[in-house]
This record gives structure tokens, sequence and C-alpha cells, in this order.
């Protein structure tokens, strides 16, 4: 069984079970991700920047005779870079201060991540299939532990037949379906029974190779 093990591994979690093209493109998707944030507020930054130009610009002007006005050099920088410059950086802080808002003051990211839950199935009522074992066994194993214990019996038997209504699912067709081509034929486990994984094992999944 450890062979076994070794050996699914070896197929599912290295590149040989995968197209060396999908991983490539996989793999710029995913360093293009880590970059998105700063590209964006440069994106962001260098934008408004630009269309707010105009409404200033004069004031960085040769010809401005207003009292506030910018059109000396510093330090052999002109005028109209530093004026850019300060834009750009003015919005960048005022992205950063709602950024903090955000974190500090109304700390909105506990609703959203509170949000993220409720609306995540598999954090309410549905079982992905790693969790949906783990969750048999300890039921099984509290029964056994407990046979004189009329409550626990009912209890757990209810903890089994939830995990059963959701082996009812492409997600578990899926898992089967890998199980037995990477491993072996997966047994119909204690809980479930021979219609389920026959059901699991016809599904057809659309987006396999």
């Amino acid at each position: 069984m450890e062979i076994s093990m070794i050996s699914y591994e070896d197929r599912a979690m290295t590149s040989s079970s995968i197209s060396p093209v999908k991983k490539w493109v996989m793999r710029q998707y995913w360093r293009m991700q880590q970059s998105q944030s700063i590209i964006s507020m440069g994106l962001l930054g260098s934008s408004l920047t630009l269309l707010l130009w105009p409404y200033v610009s004069w004031r960085f002007s040769d010809s401005c005779e207003e009292s506030l006005c910018f059109n000396n050099s510093i330090l052999g920088i002109p005028a109209t870079y530093l004026g850019l410059l300060g834009i750009f950086t003015g919005l960048v802080l005022i992205v950063l201060c709602i950024g903090y808002l955000y974190d500090k003051v109304f700390s909105l990211w506990t609703a959203q991540r509170s949000v993220d839950f409720e609306r995540n199935p598999f954090w309410t009522y549905a079982l992905s299939p790693m969790f949906m074992m783990n969750m048999a066994m300890t039921a099984e194993n509290l029964k056994r532990n407990s046979p004189d214990d009329a409550k626990i019996q009912e209890q757990m038997d209810w903890v089994l037949n939830y995990c059963k209504e959701n082996a009812d699912s492409e997600i578990w067709a899926r898992t089967v379906q890998h199980w037995d081509k990477h491993i072996s034929e997966t047994p119909t486990f204690w809980f479930l029974d021979e219609e389920i994984m026959s059901k699991a094992r016809s599904q057809k999944i659309e987006d396999e190779n």
C-alpha cells in the first residue's frame, strides 16, 4: 500500500502527469497575478495623473502670473516633472489612506471574510471528499467507542447519512475517477452503496482530458 501511494504521488503531484505547456502557461499566469496589485496601482496613478494634469498644468508653465505658481526648476529638475510626481504621489497616498481606514478603522475585511464563508457551500452545507472521509471515519470511531450510548449512535448515524448524501455530487465523481485511475479501484466505503459508486464512475466530467 505504501508503494502504491508513493507511485500515486509521483504520477499526480509531479510534472509527469501534467502537460509541460499547461504548466508553463499557468506559471506565467501565476507570476502575473503576483504583480497585479502593484501594476494596478501604477496604472491607476498614472492614468489619473494624466487626467488631472490639464487642469493644473498652467500653474507650472512660464506664463503663470498667479500668486501660486511653480514655474521654477528645483535642483535642475523642471517643475513640470515635479508636478506630475506630486500628483501621482498624492493619489497613491489617498489609496493607502483608504486602505488604512478599510483595515484599522472600519475593519471591513472581517465582514468580507464572513460573507466569503457564508457564500462558500463547502464551509456551510457541502463537504469536500477529503473532509467527508475524515468526518465519516470520526463518526464511525465514535459509534464503536460508545456502543451503549443510544444518543451517540443516533447522531453519528445522522452524520454518516449526511456524508452519504454529499457523495451524490460531481466533486465526489471526480475524486472516485481520479482514485480509480491513479491508485486502484475505489472501494465501496461502509457509509456508501454500489449505486452511488456506479453513478460516480459513470458520470461524464466535461473538462477532463
